[in-house]
């Protein structure tokens, strides 16, 4: 029986009718267009356009546009989230998992919903075993074959470039080198991408709208998790039978890379095992700088 303990209030944020059944068919069929400030439209990739840059970036009518239907789906269920999201950006949306608790139901209901989206994992070099035994088991348990996007050099041609590992004295650019080079490369292309973050993890993720302008990366952000809380993550996962690292179970409720992440103590919070002793909280894909 998994051990993952559930906090006693458990906030459901369900509603009575399918917050889809209340938005526009004309808006939930209608192109991935994303205009941008120039006048130029981006459509996703499959409809024959582009997606904007951060330079040129959105319109405000698609700011607009995206503010509305972040506004009703505040109320929505994730996989309500989802579905908008794959009628809205088609084949331009991505999604980017660590296989963490909330990743694993993201690609759970996606299952569902759309099992051809696309999947990428940041395959730094320094994942725990655990973590990268999870594209096989969503594998055999979904038929989804995971994306791993690598940096360029290994981790060994990467230490020896600067004489050890980068993590012990300069993590910020570790992870600048190791996730968000490529991940800028990887989103070439994507319209929008959806992040597993949830609003009470960190103060960076508390201003997290459901859908948004990502201005780092320069398209949209959708965080269908963004109002749950972690009971109500863990609950579903028990419930539902999800596949999950058995790290959660060994006092990592937060996994990233290895050489980064402690087992978390009484009494601390789910993400102090990340980067512990050091200031830094975020590896950069979800801050607001």
């Amino acid at each position: 029986m998994a051990s993952i303990a559930l906090d006693s209030s458990v906030s459901t944020n369900m509603v009575t009718l399918p917050i889809l059944q209340q938005i526009n068919a004309s808006e939930r069929t209608a192109p991935a267009q994303v205009p941008t400030s120039a006048g130029a439209v981006g459509t996703s990739p499959g409809v024959g356009g582009h997606s904007p840059t951060v330079e040129s970036g959105p319109s405000a009518e698609f700011l607009a546009e995206i503010a509305q239907a972040s506004e009703r789906l505040e109320s929505a269920t994730p996989w309500e989230i989802l579905q908008w999201t794959v009628d809205r950006f088609g084949a331009g949306f991505s999604v980017a998992t660590a296989f963490g608790a909330e990743g694993m139901l993201i690609i759970h209901w996606l299952a569902k919903i759309a099992p051809k989206t696309k999947i990428f994992n940041l395959d730094t070099g320094y994942q725990f075993a655990e973590t990268l035994a999870m594209v096989d088991r969503v594998r055999v348990r979904y038929g989804i074959e995971i994306e791993l996007v690598r940096p360029e050099l290994t981790v060994i041609q990467y230490e020896q470039l600067h004489g050890g590992p980068v993590y012990s004295h300069a993590p910020d650019q570790c992870c600048k080198d190791r996730k968000l080079v490529p991940l800028r490369k990887r989103l070439q292309g994507v319209t929008a991408w959806a992040s597993a973050i949830r609003r009470d993890q960190t103060p960076d993720r508390a201003v997290s709208p459901i859908v948004g302008w990502d201005r780092k990366f320069g398209l949209v952000k959708v965080s269908p998790l963004a109002n749950w809380t972690k009971s109500l993550v863990w609950k579903t996962i028990l419930d539902e039978n999800v596949p999950y690292n058995p790290l959660h179970d060994q006092g990592y409720p937060s996994v990233g890379c290895a050489p980064c992440t402690r087992c978390v103590l009484a009494g601390e919070d789910e993400r102090s095992g990340r980067w512990a002793g050091a200031k830094k909280t975020e590896c950069g894909l979800h801050s607001n700088d």
